[in-house]
């Protein structure tokens, strides 16, 4: 007879509870000293329980673009929308369509809700424009000292620093007008000035010739120098008027703040579209410390930028700068010393954490394929979500203890396991659910919650699957020790399937769908997850070490596992086999066989 190897673990070893228990609640600990360091002790919640915005859009018909709203825009328009929120961290936003020429945005209520309803319209259009023209505007800060004069355009100043009280009428003014009249027409010789001509004409003749009217370069030239002279951008009207409807490839005014006060622009033709970007977003720079845009471009978009700062570059100021306009406004105007090739560019000029994102992430997700208007805004309160959730939270501590009363009379002390699991596993599920909302943004909303709801069913239904197993091995006559090693590799197989279905279907579910149906899935798969790392971790461990215990190895009729109550069956004997020496025979006499 062979004798057993050395080092086997025999079938229904008990192996080492104690380590699973100490890495689960190693886990627990940690998530709960997470939730309180990151002050974030309750999950975030969605619209529907905490309140937040509602937004109704409404799509504008263009000049020119009759067929522009249509099924094929608007979906993509709310992709765009979804994806800019979202990128904000304002998750659980919902963005819809409805109708032919409406979407609705409801964000729920946090720290980036008014941020958030900044962007979602913002068609995010942007050009690169030469800078022909510029002028101060009046401060916007209450301490700021008066306006310069209307007349005149002062000097560019560095920023944070304040224009003087006094402005003079800009010696540039000349050149100026020529590089107004140089964009809007053919290359040609400058156009002379007034005065020049004037002086000319006087030599030549002694009688006043009449004055040449103007070319129409020259009077579109004059009429926008002198529409540039009367804005005032410090008028929030005003400001939102110049340059409204003008074409990328036309001259045109612009407004936009440098430092603390505001500037105007006299823009050439645009070099550069914002659909030539590739990609940008908001970074600190670490040589500066300062917060600054970066920008890749696309190969198109690298050859037009390399070729309008090289254009630039031969020019004087302020012709040597080019203006970054997003949405009708100046958000940057460098200067170019040099063509910049390569196909990435920085944009820099005292960006806020949360302009330099903002613009980053708008210029990221690319513009609105059409225009919209805020066609309402409304709060929406948690009141109503309030009650709800309420109800849901009734039902399901109802349900809740439907199944603790079930497990206590059918399984008696083995409910006690089952009780101490479930905790178990409501307190990983709140931390990580509440860890969630400050690390991705998870806000929980009441299909979430439902969700929840229903996994205790789940998590249940495993433990319910592991008893029957032990149960079924103390009815083929075994004790109670191994008859629970010997029940965890059938139930283990059960218990993985079933919730390798449930996770499949919470998947799918959350791919497949959007909005609240996805906070429903995410919930059922986060919790089935836990369901096996409960069961493996905590439940069988426990199973285990209360194994060892008087109550439930003796079969007490209350631990559950009653032998009696259970119908077990004897053990089995199995007959020995007599050697010699060891058996209890019958001792008889030879007999003697006669011959016949």
């Amino acid at each position: 007879m062979a004798a057993p190897k050395k080092g086997r673990r025999p079938t229904g070893a008990q192996g080492r509870p104690g380590r699973a228990l100490a890495v689960i609640l190693i886990a627990m600990v940690a998530l709960t000293a997470g939730m309180f360091l990151t002050k974030q002790t309750t999950p975030r919640l969605g619209i529907d329980l905490a309140g937040g915005t509602s937004i109704t859009l409404k799509a504008k018909s263009e000049p020119g673009k009759p067929d522009a709203i249509n099924e094929t825009n608007m979906n993509t328009a709310v992709g765009i929308i979804e994806r800019r929120v979202n990128g904000l961290g304002v998750t659980e936003a919902e963005v819809q369509t409805q109708g032919r020429d409406h979407i609705i945005v409801n964000i729920p209520k946090g720290t980036n809700e008014q941020q958030a309803r900044e962007q979602v319209g913002t068609t995010a259009q942007l050009y690169f424009r030469p800078v022909l023209a510029f002028a101060d505007g009046a401060p916007v800060a209450p301490e700021a000292t008066p306006s310069p004069s209307a007349s005149g355009a002062g000097a560019p100043k560095a920023e944070g620093s304040k224009p003087s009280a006094q402005a003079t009428p800009s010696s540039s003014a000349t050149s100026q007008g020529r590089a107004l009249s140089e964009a809007l027409k053919a290359p040609a010789a400058p156009t002379p000035s007034p005065s020049a001509s004037e002086s000319k004409k006087a030599d030549d003749t002694k009688a006043p010739a009449p004055t040449p009217a103007p070319s129409g370069a020259d009077a579109a030239a004059a009429d926008l120098q002198a529409k540039f002279a009367a804005l005032d951008c410090t008028n929030e009207a005003q400001r939102a008027a110049a340059g409204k409807g003008a074409k990328p490839e036309e001259p045109t005014l612009a407004c936009g703040k440098r430092g603390n006060a505001w500037g105007k622009w006299i823009l050439g033709p645009a070099g550069v579209a914002g659909t030539d970007v590739k990609d940008a977003k908001g970074v600190i720079d670490p040589r500066r410390g300062q917060w600054i845009v970066t920008m890749e471009f696309t190969d198109k978009g690298a050859d037009k930028f390399a070729k309008i700062t090289g254009e630039l570059a031969t020019k004087q100021m302020p012709q040597n700068q080019f203006a970054i306009v997003l949405d009708g406004e100046v958000v940057s105007d460098p200067s170019v010393s040099q063509a910049l090739t390569g196909g990435n560019a920085e944009i820099s000029g005292g960006f806020t954490q949360q302009s330099a994102q903002d613009l980053g992430n708008m210029l990221s997700y690319g513009a609105l394929p059409l225009s919209f208007q805020e066609d309402s805004v409304t709060t929406v309160t948690s009141a109503l979500g309030g009650e709800q959730l309420k109800a849901g939270l009734i039902a399901g501590a109802i349900g809740l203890a439907l199944v603790v009363i079930y497990l206590l009379v059918y399984y008696r002390g083995l409910a006690f396991i089952a009780i101490i699991s479930l905790l178990v596993s409501a307190i990983l599920t709140y931390t990580i659910m509440a860890l969630l909302g400050k690390g991705i943004g998870f806000a929980l909303n009441l299909p979430a919650v439902c969700g929840a709801i229903v996994a205790i069913g789940i998590t249940a239904d495993s433990f319910i699957v592991y008893f029957e197993r032990i149960r079924d091995e103390i009815r083929e006559g075994r004790t109670l020790r191994p008859a629970v090693e010997r029940a965890w590799p059938r139930a283990r197989r059960t218990i993985l399937v079933s919730d390798f279905v449930s996770f499949l279907a919470a998947a799918v579910l959350f791919i497949v769908t959007v909005g609240k149906v996805q906070g429903f899935a995410f919930t059922l798969g986060l919790t089935t997850l836990l369901d096996v790392v409960v069961v493996f971790l905590f439940t069988k461990p426990v199973m285990t070490l209360l194994a060892r215990t008087k109550f439930f190895s003796s079969g007490h009729p209350w631990s559950g596992l009653d032998p009696k109550r259970l119908g077990a069956k004897p053990p089995l004997r199995r007959s020995r086999r007599t050697g010699p020496g060891t058996g209890t025979g019958t001792v008889t006499a030879p007999v003697d066989v006669k011959e016949a």
